[in-house]
């Protein structure tokens, strides 16, 4: 029995992003519609909603269209309409612009948004809130609680004032226990809880492993006469060499362009350092033409969910379900998420809703999966399946072209036969020996930076004297597998500078963690080659404080 204090609702709900918020808005509206009451909570780790949100974003409206048809004309921070969508093919001088006549109708961000994401959570806050939805920002989801008969009854907040050796601080607070009929895990790629609940009810039983890649984004103010809103560019190829990824460069509102770059992790050269590779890739003309002579004011790094329909796992479980990016919904050609995620939190409200109705609690929400997988969503992602693994396993070029001719046939109804796998990102690493060394350019600190003024720029911050969030389960692994065989990766995948080999000069290197610096991006605990790294939540409230990402 805890003595733990504990809440009762309806619904709880992990995570105040796009799939959090639209769950909890459906099940307002459906509750006001039919003259009931549904208790509904949001618990939110970041300080504030919005907080630990980064999306590049180019916006499909589709869902919020959905939901709340009039956000037009409320004052939803959505604002600037797609108007000149370009993809290229980047060498080391120059770019390809690939015709819109070679790519699939959905490719061409027709109807589309670009905006933050951040503040586009931070307004649907606002709608739900106004609905009734209890909110708790800087409470972060610490633990799965459960019933007697092993179903999920709720969560468990971390226990605050926690020194770093384990002992109370004199600020000591213990955590709060949520008990829901129904709980439902928004969380994000690669969630804590996510990752527990997934194993203790195998829910990976009859899908294939998720795969990832790592978003590392700036915000730039920009001259006014280089701004161009609605301005939309991607690009592939240059700087990358064996590893896949592109980049991103959106004109927003407010004389900004929101700019990035992602890496597949499933990359084999242990030398390679995504966030090198994201200012390398700045220094391209056409990059550069795009932004000299601005100022970058922001910084982020997310890991992005690139499985694609292989990927999805069983989506239920007894007391609750799986929305938006803790099971993975990304359309990784069109590099949208957004709108399948509100989707899967708007049906995932829908299933919850009618077993209430029906006085149930802590089954199986069996509704919930079919309307996934038979829906929009379920179609979405059949027809771009391929993609992903198509360039992993074919490389960038060859790799476009197979899932170019795929998506067209999918697309025009000619249902391909085949789905390709996905292979775990963790076991695609080379040793140090059999990979070329990468030489990157020092920044100049006008174009490129360093990762510790990155870092500086995400606001990022964390309570020093607390537990270590970033959790290692054999404490020899990181210099006799890791920095013995692997030249020490996490040192360069980190885009924050969180992991520092110490001591080489005295032969004696060791593993020294600076969790101070983690911007949450969850790249270690996805690409760590042994699965050693367990990324925890750390005291709420802690990490970036993104303003407009």
């Amino acid at each position: 029995m805890s003595d733990r204090e504990s809440m009762e609702y309806d619904v709880v709900i992990v995570g105040a992003g796009p799939a959090g918020l639209s769950a909890a808005i459906r099940l307002k509206q459906l509750a006001q519609e039919e003259g009931r009451d549904v208790s509904v909570c949001i618990l939110e780790k970041g300080s504030e909603v919005g907080a630990h949100i980064l999306s590049g974003a180019v916006i499909d409206p589709k869902a919020l269209d959905e939901l709340i048809p009039d956000w037009r004309e409320q004052d939803c921070p959505l604002k600037v309409e797609v108007s000149d969508n370009n993809h290229w093919v980047l060498s080391a001088s120059g770019q390809f612009s690939i015709p819109h006549l070679f790519l699939p109708g959905f490719m061409h961000n027709k109807g589309t948004y670009t905006g933050s994401l951040g503040n586009l959570c931070r307004w649907l806050a606002g709608q739900a809130e106004a609905l009734g939805v209890e909110i708790f920002p800087g409470f972060a989801a610490a633990e799965v609680l459960y019933d007697e008969d092993g179903s999920v009854k709720g969560v468990a907040t971390g226990d605050m004032g926690i020194a770093r050796d384990g002992t109370k601080r004199p600020d000591y607070q213990p955590g709060m226990e949520l008990h829901a009929k129904y709980t439902l895990l928004g969380e994000g790629a690669r969630g804590h809880l996510t990752k527990q609940l997934t194993e203790t009810f195998s829910l990976r039983e009859e899908s294939g492993p998720q795969v990832y890649g790592i978003g590392i984004k700036e915000l730039w103010d920009v001259p006014a006469e280089k701004h161009k809103p609605g301005r939309v560019i991607h690009t592939q190829g240059w700087p990358l060499d064996d590893a896949w990824g592109g980049g991103f460069l959106y004109h927003q509102d407010n004389g900004q362009v929101a700019l990035g770059f992602v890496v597949a992790l499933d990359y084999k050269n242990p030398w390679l350092s995504p966030f090198e590779e994201m200012q390398r890739w700045k220094t391209h003309p056409d990059i550069r033409a795009e932004i000299e002579g601005g100022k970058r004011v922001s910084y982020g790094a997310r890991a992005i969910n690139e499985g694609g329909w292989q990927a999805i796992p069983k989506l239920a479980f007894p007391g609750g379900a799986l929305i938006g990016c803790s099971a993975g919904f990304v359309n990784v050609p069109r590099i949208k998420g957004t709108h399948t995620a509100m989707k899967s939190g708007m049906l995932a409200a829908e299933a919850a809703f009618a077993a209430l109705g029906q006085q149930r609690a802590r089954d199986v929400l069996e509704d919930y999966e079919p309307s996934v997988r038979n829906g929009w969503i379920g179609k979405e992602l059949k027809i771009v399946r391929n993609a992903q693994p198509a360039v992993a396993k074919f490389g960038g070029a060859l790799g476009t072209v197979v899932a170019g001719i795929d998506m067209w046939l999918n697309n025009l109804g000619l249902t391909t036969p085949w789905t390709m796998k996905h292979h775990a990102d963790h076991t695609q690493m080379h040793r140090k020996e059999h990979a070329e060394r990468i030489q990157y350019p020092k920044p100049d600190g006008v174009l490129t930076f360093d990762r510790l003024s990155s870092v500086y720029l995400s606001n990022t911050n964390h309570e020093e004297d607390q537990p270590v969030h970033l959790t290692l389960k054999d404490a020899s692994i990181p210099i006799t597998v890791n920095y013995d065989i692997y030249a020490s990766p996490e040192t360069r995948y980190c885009p924050a500078g969180v992991y520092e080999i110490v001591g080489e000069e005295e032969g004696e290197p060791k593993l020294q963690i600076n969790a101070q610096n983690c911007v949450h991006c969850k790249t270690c605990d996805i690409k760590d080659m042994t699965q050693n790294i367990n990324w925890v939540v750390p005291e709420g409230g802690g990490g970036p404080n993104y303003p407009n990402m």
